[in-house]
């Protein structure tokens, strides 16, 4: 894996259930600020088991292909989710 691959890793690895940041951050807090695109190429593709489902588009919006299994899944862990949106977003 690449440099930044890594780093996207060890930050995804790093969130705790209820936690949800957006691709932007996940990029900033890897040193790679401006990478949000990326950060979604990598969670598409890659093959290990990372939480993706805690990482949204800004604002809070769910921009995943299955849109309801990710608000499922955050759900299950005590986030808000109304109308496609994770509400009190909780950043690191």
């Amino acid at each position: 894996m690449t440099a930044f691959e890594d780093a996207v890793v060890d930050v995804l690895t790093g969130l705790e259930p209820g936690e949800v940041v957006t691709y932007g951050e996940v990029a900033a807090q890897a040193g790679f600020p401006g990478a949000a695109r990326a950060v979604g190429t990598i969670l598409r593709t890659c093959d290990l088991d990372l939480p993706w489902w805690r990482v949204v588009g800004h604002g809070g919006v769910i921009r995943t292909p299955n849109p309801a299994k990710q608000a499922d899944l955050l759900m299950g862990e005590g986030v808000l989710v109304v109308g496609g949106k994770v509400l009190g977003v909780r950043n690191r």
